[in-house]
């Protein structure tokens, strides 16, 4: 079975080695731009859940325990792009597969 995917945005809408909010199918997503990771493009849930609002597009991102991370703003949670788990907590905020083509960002439809 193949993969749908979804043109999301632009790589020009992207800001290289941070995040930015966009709406998927009614809900905040942030959308993750790292040129020098393996995958370039990450996204994942904006709602912070232990912070309790749509933040983690704001986070910074580091590269921590060999992946890429993004620590919320509000508490310092750091949570994995590539998985959406949270390294001190036992939370895990959504995923999607995503891909960076051709410039414009695609993420797999759910």
């Amino acid at each position: 079975m193949t993969t749908p995917w979804k043109l999301i945005c632009e790589q020009e809408d992207l800001i290289e080695g941070a995040g930015v909010a966009a709406m998927l199918n009614g809900e905040q997503v942030a959308i993750f731009y790292i040129p020098e990771s393996d995958s370039k493009v990450f996204v994942l849930g904006n709602w912070d859940p232990v912070g309790k609002a749509n933040v983690l597009s704001r986070g910074l991102i580091a590269h921590l325990q060999e992946q890429w991370v993004v620590a919320s703003p509000l508490y310092k949670q750091h949570f994995a792009l590539a998985s959406g788990e949270c390294l001190e907590e036992n939370v895990q905020v959504p995923h999607w597969p995503a891909k960076l083509e051709g410039g414009h960002v695609f993420v797999a439809a759910h």
